[in-house]
């Protein structure tokens, strides 16, 4: 089952459990923090295909930009603050790798391919690396301790 087939169905699983947990409540009376996981959950349609999800998720984006921002917590997912990968994972058989370029000290990541000959390292092919449409991601805990990782954006 894909990654994204499993946080489709969390994300289903999630709604119904917190539906019946609140069944007199609306959705929208969730906190803020607990609005974001639900809604970023969501993988099929993203968040950005949900009516309910647009104004929280936009709420966010403004707010990121503001002195002394935080994460609106969601205590009963588990969360914190997302964590942020900016490229997918190498191929099998290549490693990140980074490379230095020019004089002002910036670095380009690449997945790159090794052998080693007499105790040397030499670097048999490169690729540039991915980068993720969904960089951002809650490790969201499920019962039983296990958690789910939930990928999503926050473009505009």
């Amino acid at each position: 089952m894909s990654l994204i087939t499993r946080c489709g169905i969390f994300a289903s699983s999630a709604l119904a459990l917190w539906a019946s947990q609140h069944a007199a409540a609306r959705a929208a009376d969730a906190d803020w923090g607990c609005q974001i996981v639900l809604c970023v959950a969501a993988q099929t349609p993203s968040w950005h295909g949900i009516p309910y999800c647009v104004p929280p998720m936009q709420k966010l984006i403004a707010a990121m930009v503001l002195p002394g921002f935080s994460w609106p917590v969601c205590t009963a997912a588990g969360t914190g603050a997302p964590g942020y990968e900016a490229f997918e994972d190498c191929p099998t058989g290549y490693v990140e790798a980074e490379a230095q370029s020019g004089h002002g000290g910036s670095s380009e990541s690449y997945c790159a391919r090794y052998t080693t000959e007499r105790g040397e390292r030499i670097e048999l092919d490169r690729q540039p690396r991915t980068r993720r449409e969904r960089p951002w991601y809650f490790d969201i805990r499920q019962n039983g301790g296990s958690s789910t990782r939930a990928w999503f954006d926050l473009k505009k």
